[in-house]
């Protein structure tokens, strides 16, 4: 076997051994990685109100964080166009900042309208009669929560790649590392501990900050428009209007994670209404602010998009080389899109624990962890994310083109309900209100066009095909929770229960400490009880009648021969032979199965798994009913 071959059979081997560890000490593991439980009313305590300005960098690093590709996506959509395209940065980012700041406007009046926090899905719930559309608004944010993570988690990686170029090759398993810690963080809770995560975008908002400072101070030295400003006003050949909305739907990349705040409302002080506020308008000035002095700056120092190094990290560079503020931006960069991934994790968990609630989601997404916190939503976040790491290579502007359709489409339906809501309920200045979010609508509708239209070929059409096909399952889901309610609904006047003719049959495998438990704990039942002894032979079937007799005989015995030495078979075929039973059909076949119970993980792999294959294959037979009788081995030397 060559060497690679042994290798990797070593290492398969060992990946082997550690899942069966794993699986068979789940309590511990779990222990280890996630902590102790919490108990439910811990869940109270565990939320403090905040401050609006310290929750302003929790629930703002989605949003302000991509301001570290969200100008650099839209730039590349040009760069082949060559340097006479280079000074579009400006108009393209000054078009998101106004984008930005109507969404913020119409996102506002939803505030005022949920002081108990809405996003798209609630909204879409409370003010349509058709749940179709509320699942598209959850459909489109639970696509854009997943690739929120894997655009963030990329660009963090990327903005360490362009410093350390070396890290370049190991983008993807870097990423997913990333994703397994943030998803290790969440199981055990820290996420709750807010102010941790508030410095990290502290620090990034003031390193971007000073660096537009600086580039305005060089200015005032060196002038506003330098040797290395491209021309302003140059049309390159081959631009279209179809290239520049290209343009101008990657840039607006940078807005995702507005709705956050909507969502967040009651984690505010009091008054909630007007500290949410506050942070909505701050963070929308702190955005535009940096976004047009961001872009700016690229354009007078005519930095071009390059695919081993971002533009931040050029810009940087200009003006500190790669000193001690170049190494700032770059890690606090990586780490604010480290935290706009993380606060994912936050917002995916509860908009499938509320779709489940409501029917249209698997109820095991309801389920709080040891934690307290939405874990089975959270392991598929991240293994979607991480899925999608994996097929893209971790590179952002592959990832790009699927992003921001969802949440642009959960904006359009956000703003037409609260539209429906001003209409419905009036009350003061609610013809402002309705005019406001109808304009956020059609802008909003506007852009979701542009993008569908002009990424479709990059892979838009993924997004647009999943869309339907996760409000298409989770109607089906819906039907069939509808289905069961009705079906184990009692009606009026439904009898009370009563009792059943019950045969009690135990499965015996010899004459021993285990089947004399077995049966000991079937006669205490009060049902009539029969041993059943499935041989492979003729000699083993009168060797058991004879021991059955000398040990006193202490139930019925019925013995049945295999052919094919099989359990599952015979089994089945005296069950169905009970409808002649002599005491009369049973109503109920209850069987009853020894399991062995070994001290130690991997003495179960000592022991064959009959009672698991026979409970898996009449599990679907109404009429038998199951249980296993465990017995606890004491400790042997093996």
């Amino acid at each position: 076997m060559p060497l690679g071959s042994s290798h990797t059979l070593i290492w398969l081997s060992l990946g082997v051994i550690a899942l069966l560890f794993a699986l068979f000490n789940y309590r511990s593991v779990k222990r280890i990685v996630v902590g102790r439980p919490m108990r439910s009313r811990e869940l109270q305590a565990s939320h403090n109100k905040l401050f609006w300005l310290i929750a302003l960098p929790i629930l703002s690093a989605d949003l302000y964080s991509s301001v570290a590709y969200g100008p650099e996506a839209g730039a590349t959509e040009l760069a082949f166009l060559g340097a006479r395209a280079e000074w579009f940065i400006v108009p393209i980012v000054l078009a998101t900042v106004l984008l930005l700041a109507i969404i913020v406007t119409s996102y506002i009046m939803g505030v005022l309208a949920y002081p108990n926090g809405g996003g798209g899905y609630s909204i879409a719930r409370d003010n349509f009669k058709q749940p179709w559309v509320s699942l598209v608004a959850a459909s489109a944010l639970l696509i854009d929560y997943v690739l929120t993570v894997a655009v963030s988690v990329s660009a963090g990686i990327q903005a360490i790649a362009s410093a350390y170029p070396m890290v370049a090759p190991y983008a993807a398993i870097l990423s997913l590392l990333c994703v397994l810690v943030i998803l290790l963080v969440n199981l055990r809770g820290v996420s709750e501990s807010a102010t941790v995560f508030a410095w990290p975008t502290f620090a990034f908002m003031a390193s971007m900050l000073i660096l537009i400072a600086v580039g305005l101070g060089n200015g005032l030295t060196h002038g506003f428009v330098q040797s290395t400003t491209p021309v302003f006003g140059a049309v390159p050949k081959g631009l279209t209007t179809l290239i520049m909305l290209k343009a101008f739907s990657s840039a607006c990349s940078s807005l995702t994670g507005i709705e956050t705040i909507s969502n967040a409302v009651p984690i505010f002080r009091e008054p909630r209404q007007k500290s949410a506020i506050k942070a909505y308008l701050a963070m929308t000035v702190l955005t535009g602010v940096t976004l047009i002095g961001f872009g700016y700056e690229l354009y007078v120092k005519g930095i071009r998009v390059n695919p081993t190094n971002t533009m931040l990290s050029q810009l940087a560079a200009v003006y500190f080389g790669h000193g001690v503020m170049y190494q700032i931006i770059t890690w606090t960069t990586f780490l604010v899109l480290i935290i706009a991934a993380n606060s994912t994790f936050n917002g995916f968990p509860q908009l499938l624990a509320l779709a489940a609630s409501d029917g249209f989601l698997p109820h095991a997404l309801m389920l709080r962890g040891d934690r307290l916190g939405y874990s089975n939503g959270m392991m598929v976040l991240a293994t979607l994310a991480s899925t999608l790491i994996i097929a893209f290579d971790a590179q952002t502007n592959a990832l790009i083109p699927l992003f921001a359709i969802g949440v642009f489409m959960s904006f359009t339906i956000a703003q037409i309900g609260l539209v429906r809501r001003w209409r419905r309920i009036r009350g003061r200045h609610w013809m402002t209100k309705a005019v406001i979010n109808a304009v956020g609508a059609a802008v909003t509708a506007t852009v979701t066009v542009v993008f569908a239209v002009t990424k479709f070929s990059q892979g838009a059409w993924i997004v647009l095909i999943a869309m339907p096909l996760l409000v298409v399952m989770a109607l089906s889901i819906g039907r069939y929770y509808d289905g069961v309610r009705k079906e184990i609904a009692i009606a009026p006047g439904v009898t009370p229960p009563k009792p059943h003719h019950v045969l009690t049959v135990v499965l015996v495998s010899g004459i021993h400490l285990v089947v004399e438990h077995t049966i000991s704990f079937a006669q205490s039942l009060g049902t009539e009880v029969v041993a059943l002894y499935i041989g492979f032979d003729d000699e083993s079937i009168a060797d058991l009648e004879r021991r059955w007799a000398e040990w006193g005989s202490p139930c019925r015995l019925v013995t049945l021969r295999s052919e094919y030495r099989s359990l599952i078979h015979p089994l089945a075929r005296f069950v169905r032979t009970l409808e002649t039973w002599e005491g009369g059909k049973p109503d109920h076949v209850h069987l009853i199965l020894a399991q062995f119970v070994p001290r130690h993980w991997w003495h179960y792999l000592l022991h064959n798994q009959s009672a698991f294959l026979i409970r898996a294959w009449f599990l679907r037979n109404r009429d038998v009913v199951i249980t296993t009788v465990p017995y606890h081995l004491r400790p042997h030397k093996a």
